[in-house]
Protein backbone atom coordinates (compact mmCIF):
# COMPACT_ATOMS: atom_id res chain seq x y z
CA UNK A 1 0.00 0.00 0.00
CA UNK A 2 1.43 3.34 -1.09
CA UNK A 3 1.40 6.16 1.46
CA UNK A 4 -0.35 9.38 0.50
CA UNK A 5 2.41 11.74 1.65
CA UNK A 6 2.57 15.23 0.19
CA UNK A 7 6.27 16.00 0.21
CA UNK A 8 8.76 18.12 -1.69
CA UNK A 9 11.85 16.58 -3.29
CA UNK A 10 14.94 16.58 -1.11
CA UNK A 11 16.80 18.77 -3.62
CA UNK A 12 14.21 21.52 -3.15
CA UNK A 13 15.22 22.15 0.47
CA UNK A 14 18.79 20.94 0.84
CA UNK A 15 21.62 21.06 -1.69
CA UNK A 16 24.52 18.69 -1.10
CA UNK A 17 27.93 20.37 -1.21
CA UNK A 18 29.36 17.04 -2.32
CA UNK A 19 28.21 13.47 -2.74
CA UNK A 20 26.91 11.86 -0.69
CA UNK A 21 24.74 14.36 1.17
CA UNK A 22 26.31 14.62 4.62
CA UNK A 23 24.92 16.03 7.85
CA UNK A 24 27.59 15.99 10.56
CA UNK A 25 28.46 17.41 13.94
CA UNK A 26 28.88 16.44 17.58
CA UNK A 27 26.46 14.18 19.40
CA UNK A 28 26.09 16.99 21.95
CA UNK A 29 26.87 20.68 21.98
CA UNK A 30 29.12 20.81 25.05
CA UNK A 31 30.76 24.21 24.99
CA UNK A 32 30.67 27.11 22.56
CA UNK A 33 34.34 26.59 21.72
CA UNK A 34 33.89 22.85 21.07
CA UNK A 35 30.87 23.35 18.80
CA UNK A 36 32.22 26.27 16.78
CA UNK A 37 35.68 24.72 16.34
CA UNK A 38 34.13 21.43 15.16
CA UNK A 39 31.89 23.34 12.75
CA UNK A 40 34.88 25.15 11.20
CA UNK A 41 36.78 21.88 10.68
CA UNK A 42 33.72 20.23 9.15
CA UNK A 43 33.10 23.16 6.81
CA UNK A 44 36.75 23.09 5.74
CA UNK A 45 36.36 19.54 4.39
CA UNK A 46 33.96 20.85 1.72
CA UNK A 47 31.91 17.67 2.18
CA UNK A 48 29.43 18.66 4.91
CA UNK A 49 26.08 20.19 3.97
CA UNK A 50 24.56 20.79 7.41
CA UNK A 51 25.76 20.94 11.01
CA UNK A 52 23.97 18.72 13.54
CA UNK A 53 24.25 18.96 17.33
CA UNK A 54 22.25 17.66 20.26
CA UNK A 55 20.92 20.53 22.38
CA UNK A 56 18.38 18.54 24.39
CA UNK A 57 19.44 14.93 25.02
CA UNK A 58 16.92 12.27 26.11
CA UNK A 59 18.88 10.05 28.49
CA UNK A 60 17.99 6.63 29.83
CA UNK A 61 18.76 7.46 33.46
CA UNK A 62 18.56 10.65 35.51
CA UNK A 63 21.86 12.31 36.32
CA UNK A 64 23.33 11.69 32.87
CA UNK A 65 24.13 14.71 30.69
CA UNK A 66 20.80 15.79 29.18
CA UNK A 67 22.11 18.49 26.88
CA UNK A 68 23.29 22.03 27.38
CA UNK A 69 19.82 23.42 26.68
CA UNK A 70 18.69 26.57 24.92
CA UNK A 71 22.02 28.38 25.25
CA UNK A 72 23.37 25.91 22.70
CA UNK A 73 21.06 27.44 20.10
CA UNK A 74 23.08 30.65 20.34
CA UNK A 75 26.27 28.68 19.74
CA UNK A 76 24.70 27.06 16.67
CA UNK A 77 23.70 30.48 15.41
CA UNK A 78 27.33 31.64 15.71
CA UNK A 79 28.62 28.47 14.02
CA UNK A 80 26.25 29.04 11.12
CA UNK A 81 27.25 32.71 10.80
CA UNK A 82 30.95 31.83 10.68
CA UNK A 83 30.82 28.72 8.45
CA UNK A 84 27.65 29.11 6.39
CA UNK A 85 26.48 25.64 7.41
CA UNK A 86 22.72 25.33 8.03
CA UNK A 87 21.93 23.80 11.43
CA UNK A 88 19.90 20.79 12.56
CA UNK A 89 18.72 19.81 16.05
CA UNK A 90 16.51 17.18 17.67
CA UNK A 91 13.21 18.29 19.21
CA UNK A 92 11.16 16.21 21.64
CA UNK A 93 8.53 18.65 22.91
CA UNK A 94 6.47 21.58 21.66
CA UNK A 95 8.69 23.87 23.75
CA UNK A 96 11.78 22.55 21.96
CA UNK A 97 10.11 23.34 18.62
CA UNK A 98 9.27 26.86 19.75
CA UNK A 99 12.80 27.56 21.02
CA UNK A 100 14.51 26.01 17.98
CA UNK A 101 12.41 28.09 15.60
CA UNK A 102 13.10 31.22 17.63
CA UNK A 103 16.81 30.35 17.57
CA UNK A 104 16.88 30.19 13.77
CA UNK A 105 17.51 26.44 13.42
CA UNK A 106 17.19 25.33 9.79
CA UNK A 107 16.27 21.65 10.11
CA UNK A 108 14.54 19.72 12.90
CA UNK A 109 14.56 16.03 13.57
CA UNK A 110 12.44 13.82 15.80
CA UNK A 111 14.40 11.19 17.70
CA UNK A 112 13.81 7.46 17.97
CA UNK A 113 12.40 7.61 21.49
CA UNK A 114 9.92 10.30 20.48
CA UNK A 115 8.85 8.47 17.31
CA UNK A 116 7.85 5.52 19.49
CA UNK A 117 5.23 7.66 21.27
CA UNK A 118 2.31 8.90 19.11
CA UNK A 119 1.32 11.42 21.81
CA UNK A 120 4.77 13.01 21.66
CA UNK A 121 4.79 13.06 17.87
CA UNK A 122 1.35 14.67 17.78
CA UNK A 123 2.45 17.35 20.26
CA UNK A 124 5.42 18.17 18.03
CA UNK A 125 3.23 18.07 14.90
CA UNK A 126 0.73 20.50 16.47
CA UNK A 127 3.58 22.88 17.30
CA UNK A 128 4.71 22.74 13.64
CA UNK A 129 1.37 23.74 12.11
CA UNK A 130 1.77 26.78 9.89
CA UNK A 131 5.57 26.46 9.90
CA UNK A 132 7.66 25.87 6.77
CA UNK A 133 10.73 23.96 7.94
CA UNK A 134 12.33 20.64 7.00
CA UNK A 135 11.67 17.82 9.47
CA UNK A 136 13.44 14.48 9.55
CA UNK A 137 11.98 11.56 11.52
CA UNK A 138 14.11 8.77 12.94
CA UNK A 139 12.74 5.25 13.08
CA UNK A 140 11.31 4.24 16.46
CA UNK A 141 13.54 2.42 18.93
CA UNK A 142 11.59 -0.80 18.49
CA UNK A 143 11.21 -2.44 15.05
CA UNK A 144 7.69 -1.23 14.32
CA UNK A 145 7.17 0.10 10.80
CA UNK A 146 3.67 1.34 11.62
CA UNK A 147 4.99 3.70 14.31
CA UNK A 148 7.52 5.13 11.84
CA UNK A 149 4.86 5.59 9.17
CA UNK A 150 2.44 7.05 11.71
CA UNK A 151 4.97 9.67 12.79
CA UNK A 152 5.62 10.66 9.18
CA UNK A 153 1.89 10.95 8.53
CA UNK A 154 1.25 13.05 11.65
CA UNK A 155 3.95 15.54 10.75
CA UNK A 156 2.90 15.61 7.11
CA UNK A 157 -0.73 16.19 8.14
CA UNK A 158 0.48 19.24 10.09
CA UNK A 159 1.52 20.78 6.76
CA UNK A 160 5.22 19.85 6.75
CA UNK A 161 6.11 18.92 3.17
CA UNK A 162 9.92 19.12 3.51
CA UNK A 163 10.05 15.68 5.02
CA UNK A 164 12.63 12.90 5.29
CA UNK A 165 13.13 9.71 7.29
CA UNK A 166 16.28 8.77 9.18
CA UNK A 167 17.25 5.12 9.50
CA UNK A 168 19.21 4.73 12.76
CA UNK A 169 18.67 1.06 13.52
CA UNK A 170 16.49 -0.75 16.06
CA UNK A 171 16.91 -2.08 19.58
CA UNK A 172 17.25 -5.84 19.91
CA UNK A 173 17.62 -8.21 22.87
CA UNK A 174 20.16 -10.15 20.88
CA UNK A 175 23.62 -8.64 21.32
CA UNK A 176 25.56 -8.24 18.08
CA UNK A 177 28.36 -6.04 16.78
CA UNK A 178 25.87 -3.21 16.28
CA UNK A 179 24.56 -0.82 18.92
CA UNK A 180 21.23 -0.85 17.07
CA UNK A 181 20.40 -3.57 14.56
CA UNK A 182 20.19 -2.10 11.02
CA UNK A 183 17.23 -4.29 10.01
CA UNK A 184 17.62 -3.01 6.46
CA UNK A 185 14.42 -4.77 5.41
CA UNK A 186 12.33 -2.31 7.44
CA UNK A 187 13.93 0.67 5.70
CA UNK A 188 13.36 -1.03 2.34
CA UNK A 189 9.74 -1.67 3.33
CA UNK A 190 9.28 2.02 4.15
CA UNK A 191 10.74 2.93 0.74
CA UNK A 192 8.27 0.54 -0.89
CA UNK A 193 5.37 2.28 0.86
CA UNK A 194 6.68 5.78 0.04
CA UNK A 195 9.06 5.72 -2.97
CA UNK A 196 9.30 9.53 -3.05
CA UNK A 197 10.34 9.79 0.62
CA UNK A 198 14.06 10.55 1.14
CA UNK A 199 15.75 8.22 3.63
CA UNK A 200 18.98 9.32 5.31
CA UNK A 201 21.07 6.80 7.23
CA UNK A 202 22.57 7.42 10.68
CA UNK A 203 25.57 5.03 10.73
CA UNK A 204 26.75 6.40 14.10
CA UNK A 205 23.76 5.12 16.05
CA UNK A 206 23.57 1.86 14.11
CA UNK A 207 27.27 1.15 14.71
CA UNK A 208 27.83 2.38 18.24
CA UNK A 209 31.54 2.45 17.48
CA UNK A 210 33.54 4.32 14.85
CA UNK A 211 35.11 1.17 13.37
CA UNK A 212 31.79 0.03 11.88
CA UNK A 213 30.73 3.40 10.46
CA UNK A 214 32.44 2.96 7.04
CA UNK A 215 30.76 -0.43 6.52
CA UNK A 216 27.29 0.84 7.47
CA UNK A 217 27.75 4.02 5.40
CA UNK A 218 28.64 2.04 2.28
CA UNK A 219 25.76 -0.37 2.81
CA UNK A 220 23.34 2.57 3.16
CA UNK A 221 24.52 4.12 -0.10
CA UNK A 222 24.31 0.76 -1.84
CA UNK A 223 20.69 0.56 -0.61
CA UNK A 224 20.05 3.88 -2.42
CA UNK A 225 19.65 6.00 0.71
CA UNK A 226 19.87 9.70 -0.03
CA UNK A 227 22.46 10.76 2.52
CA UNK A 228 24.28 10.16 5.79
CA UNK A 229 24.13 11.68 9.27
CA UNK A 230 27.42 11.03 11.08
CA UNK A 231 28.50 12.30 14.47
CA UNK A 232 31.78 14.21 14.46
CA UNK A 233 33.64 15.79 17.38
CA UNK A 234 36.85 17.79 17.47
CA UNK A 235 38.20 15.34 20.06
CA UNK A 236 35.97 12.26 20.51
CA UNK A 237 38.11 10.93 23.37
CA UNK A 238 36.74 13.65 25.67
CA UNK A 239 33.17 13.78 24.33
CA UNK A 240 30.49 14.02 27.01
CA UNK A 241 28.16 11.61 25.17
CA UNK A 242 28.63 8.69 22.77
CA UNK A 243 32.41 9.09 22.58
CA UNK A 244 32.95 5.69 20.92
CA UNK A 245 30.78 6.42 17.88
CA UNK A 246 32.11 9.89 17.02
CA UNK A 247 34.90 10.62 14.53
CA UNK A 248 37.11 13.64 14.05
CA UNK A 249 36.34 15.91 11.07
CA UNK A 250 39.57 14.74 9.41
CA UNK A 251 38.65 11.07 9.86
CA UNK A 252 35.16 11.81 8.54
CA UNK A 253 36.61 13.39 5.41
CA UNK A 254 38.80 10.32 4.79
CA UNK A 255 35.83 8.01 5.40
CA UNK A 256 33.71 9.83 2.82
CA UNK A 257 36.56 9.72 0.27
CA UNK A 258 36.70 5.93 0.56
CA UNK A 259 32.99 5.38 -0.11
CA UNK A 260 31.98 4.06 -3.54
CA UNK A 261 29.13 6.04 -5.09
CA UNK A 262 26.79 4.05 -7.29
CA UNK A 263 23.79 5.13 -9.34
CA UNK A 264 20.30 3.69 -8.93
CA UNK A 265 19.66 4.08 -12.66
CA UNK A 266 21.53 2.35 -15.49
CA UNK A 267 23.00 4.64 -18.16
CA UNK A 268 25.11 2.27 -20.27
CA UNK A 269 22.80 0.56 -22.81
CA UNK A 270 24.87 -2.66 -22.88
CA UNK A 271 24.74 -2.94 -19.09
CA UNK A 272 21.01 -2.17 -19.19
CA UNK A 273 20.40 -4.97 -21.74
CA UNK A 274 22.51 -7.44 -19.76
CA UNK A 275 20.63 -6.63 -16.55
CA UNK A 276 17.29 -6.95 -18.36
CA UNK A 277 18.23 -10.47 -19.54
CA UNK A 278 19.32 -11.50 -16.04
CA UNK A 279 16.14 -10.05 -14.50
CA UNK A 280 14.03 -11.90 -17.04
CA UNK A 281 15.76 -15.07 -15.89
CA UNK A 282 14.91 -14.25 -12.27
CA UNK A 283 11.28 -13.57 -13.20
CA UNK A 284 10.98 -16.98 -14.87
CA UNK A 285 12.51 -18.75 -11.87
CA UNK A 286 10.26 -16.80 -9.47
CA UNK A 287 7.21 -17.91 -11.47
CA UNK A 288 8.39 -21.52 -11.21
CA UNK A 289 8.99 -21.17 -7.46
CA UNK A 290 5.45 -19.81 -6.93
CA UNK A 291 3.96 -22.56 -9.09
CA UNK A 292 5.87 -25.25 -7.17
CA UNK A 293 4.78 -23.77 -3.84
CA UNK A 294 1.16 -23.90 -5.04
CA UNK A 295 1.67 -27.58 -5.94
CA UNK A 296 3.16 -28.20 -2.51
CA UNK A 297 0.17 -26.62 -0.77
CA UNK A 298 -2.23 -28.86 -2.71
CA UNK A 299 -0.38 -31.86 -1.29
CA UNK A 300 -0.52 -30.22 2.16
CA UNK A 301 -4.33 -30.03 1.81
CA UNK A 302 -4.46 -33.72 0.95
CA UNK A 303 -2.35 -34.51 4.02
CA UNK A 304 -4.62 -32.29 6.14
CA UNK A 305 -7.73 -34.20 5.00
CA UNK A 306 -6.01 -37.52 5.66
CA UNK A 307 -5.01 -36.42 9.19
CA UNK A 308 -8.55 -35.22 9.92
CA UNK A 309 -10.14 -38.45 8.74
CA UNK A 310 -7.73 -40.55 10.78
CA UNK A 311 -7.54 -38.45 13.96
CA UNK A 312 -3.87 -37.53 13.54
CA UNK A 313 -2.41 -34.33 15.02
CA UNK A 314 -1.39 -31.56 12.65
CA UNK A 315 2.18 -31.29 13.87
CA UNK A 316 4.68 -34.12 14.04
CA UNK A 317 7.77 -32.59 15.60
CA UNK A 318 10.10 -35.33 14.35
CA UNK A 319 8.95 -34.80 10.76
CA UNK A 320 9.50 -31.04 11.00
CA UNK A 321 12.98 -31.51 12.49
CA UNK A 322 13.80 -33.92 9.66
CA UNK A 323 12.68 -31.42 7.00
CA UNK A 324 14.61 -28.60 8.62
CA UNK A 325 17.80 -30.63 8.94
CA UNK A 326 17.74 -32.11 5.44
CA UNK A 327 16.73 -28.95 3.58
CA UNK A 328 19.16 -26.70 5.47
CA UNK A 329 22.03 -29.05 4.68
CA UNK A 330 20.92 -29.24 1.05
CA UNK A 331 20.77 -25.45 0.86
CA UNK A 332 24.22 -25.16 2.39
CA UNK A 333 25.59 -27.53 -0.27
CA UNK A 334 24.11 -25.17 -2.88
CA UNK A 335 25.80 -22.13 -1.24
CA UNK A 336 22.60 -20.82 0.33
CA UNK A 337 22.89 -19.06 3.67
CA UNK A 338 21.57 -21.53 6.33
CA UNK A 339 19.73 -18.72 8.14
CA UNK A 340 17.96 -17.77 4.89
CA UNK A 341 17.01 -21.41 4.21
CA UNK A 342 15.68 -21.86 7.75
CA UNK A 343 13.56 -18.68 7.56
CA UNK A 344 12.15 -19.74 4.19
CA UNK A 345 11.29 -23.20 5.49
CA UNK A 346 9.63 -21.69 8.59
CA UNK A 347 7.43 -19.52 6.38
CA UNK A 348 6.42 -22.49 4.24
CA UNK A 349 5.86 -24.64 7.32
CA UNK A 350 3.75 -21.92 8.94
CA UNK A 351 1.49 -21.74 5.88
CA UNK A 352 1.23 -25.54 5.85
CA UNK A 353 0.15 -25.55 9.51
CA UNK A 354 -2.39 -22.79 8.78
CA UNK A 355 -3.93 -24.72 5.89
CA UNK A 356 -4.15 -27.96 7.85
CA UNK A 357 -5.64 -26.14 10.86
CA UNK A 358 -8.29 -24.67 8.56
CA UNK A 359 -9.15 -28.17 7.31
CA UNK A 360 -9.24 -29.60 10.85
CA UNK A 361 -11.58 -26.87 12.11
CA UNK A 362 -14.11 -27.09 9.27
CA UNK A 363 -17.53 -27.72 10.72
CA UNK A 364 -16.34 -27.21 14.30
CA UNK A 365 -17.61 -23.67 14.77
CA UNK A 366 -15.29 -21.56 16.90
CA UNK A 367 -13.11 -24.38 18.17
CA UNK A 368 -9.73 -23.26 19.51
CA UNK A 369 -7.13 -22.91 16.84
CA UNK A 370 -4.73 -25.79 17.19
CA UNK A 371 -2.03 -23.89 15.36
CA UNK A 372 -1.48 -21.55 18.29
CA UNK A 373 -0.79 -24.49 20.60
CA UNK A 374 1.40 -26.58 18.36
CA UNK A 375 3.21 -24.30 15.91
CA UNK A 376 6.94 -24.61 16.42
Amino acid sequence: MKLDLKIQPLSSWITAKAQPLLIAGPCSAETEEQLVATAHLLAATGKVTALRAGIWKPRTRPGEFEGIGSIGLEWLKRAKAETGLPTAVEVATAKHVEEALKGGVDILWIGARSTANPFTVQEIADALKGVDIPVMIKNPVNPDLSLWIGALERVNNAGITKLAAIHRGFSSYEKTAFRNEPMWDLAINLKTHAPELPIICDPSHISGNRELIPYVSQKALDMDMQGLMIESHIDPSVAWTDAKQQVTPAALSELIDRLALRRPEVVNSQVKDALADLRNGIDKIDDLVIAKLAERMKIVEQIGNYKKDNGITILQVNRWDEILQKRTNYGKALNLNPEFTEKLLELIHGESIRKQTEIMNKGQGNAPVQEQLMHS
